[in-house]
This record gives C-alpha cells, structure tokens and sequence, in this order.
C-alpha cells in the first residue's frame, strides 16, 4: 500500500503537512479496516441492520423490522435496498445500490460519487468508473480516487485545523468511528513526529 498512498498523497497535496497527513491516515485506515478491505462489507444481520439504520430497519422499540429479517445476510440485496434512491442510484431493481457501493480505501459509495470521480480522474486515467466501478478494488486506484474525493471535498482545509470531528462528518455523514480515528490519528502525528 505505501507507494500507491504515498504518491496519491502527494498528487493531491495531503502529504503538505503533518496534520493533512496523519487525518488522511486515520481516515483510510478506519475506512479499509486497517487497509484490509476495499469494498463495503454489508453482510449485516437483522440487528446490525436496525443499529446501523435505524430510520430504516429498526421498529418503535429498536427491534429489527420484517424487511430486516427478510434482507438479513443478503449483501446486494442490502446494497440495492439501502441505498436506492440516494447518492444518484436509481430504484432498488436498478441494482445502483450493489453495483456503486463503498469502495475504496476510502469507501466512495453510490453512482453520483462514482460519477463525480469519473469525471475528474477517470477521463484523464482514460478509465470509466461507472463501466468498471471495481478498478476501485485495485490498490493503485483504490488510493489514488480516495486521495481525488478528499480533495475535491475540502479534506485537506478541514485537516489542517485539526478538526478530526469534521474531518469524519465529511467523510462519513456522520460520527462513527470516532474513537478509533482519534487513536489512530493521535498515533499517526506522534510517528510523523508532530505530536
């Protein structure tokens, strides 16, 4: 992985102070797993799916719904459910919600994102992400289009007021994680010696 973070790094100018750096770090590294995945794990249980969406799967009481258990275990059928209509994917039998899932080292997730991308990097690399959404599996372009969303997302502005909360909300929509971004942020400034 170095190589392909250290030269996306650089072509998006995180790696201009320690800061920009050690947030991208945390960041992808809470994303990935620790760099282990590069595509959205949605094998949820029906109780995962209440916790994780409970807008959507979860009744009056937090219990999961009758959809909850009938998706449970089932990832693409979670993907186009949970995630149809939104992001720029069509309806749930579009099959958008599968197809343009989180992916990455960053987890860039549903087709507008994937356009969007596409649109920047995928035309000048001469690829179509929305044709080949799983060259984001590759660990080449994997960091390099995670590097080019949080740039053209203001990433790098918000990382250098060491604002990590804001950093995640752009990222993440909301405060999930947290914790272990701080962990793993605190541990990446001290490496880069600005702690």
């Amino acid at each position: 992985w170095l190589p392909h973070i250290s030269q996306s790094a650089h072509r998006y100018q995180i790696d201009a102070n320690p800061r920009r750096l050690a947030a991208w770090l945390a960041t992808i590294a809470h994303e990935s797993a620790r760099l282990t995945r590069v595509v959205e794990n949605l094998n949820y249980s029906a109780e995962g799916l209440a916790q994780t969406w409970p807008s959507r799967y979860a009744d009056m009481t937090g219990q999961p719904t009758a959809t909850a258990l009938r998706i449970a275990r089932k990832p693409e059928q979670i993907a186009n459910l949970s995630y149809a209509g939104r992001m720029g994917n069509g309806t749930a039998g579009s099959g958008d919600g599968w197809r343009y899932r989180g992916r990455g080292l960053i987890q860039i997730t549903g087709r507008a994102n994937y356009a969007a991308s596409n649109l920047i990097l995928g035309l000048e690399l001469g690829i179509d992400l929305l044709e080949r959404p799983d060259l984001l599996e590759q660990p080449h372009y994997a960091a390099l289009f995670s590097a080019e969303w949080w740039h053209r997302h203001g990433c790098n502005a918000l990382a250098d007021t060491g604002d990590l909360a804001a950093v995640t909300r752009k990222v993440n929509g909301g405060l999930t994680g947290l914790d272990d971004r701080f962990k793993l942020y605190s541990a990446a400034l001290r490496y880069l010696g600005s702690a």
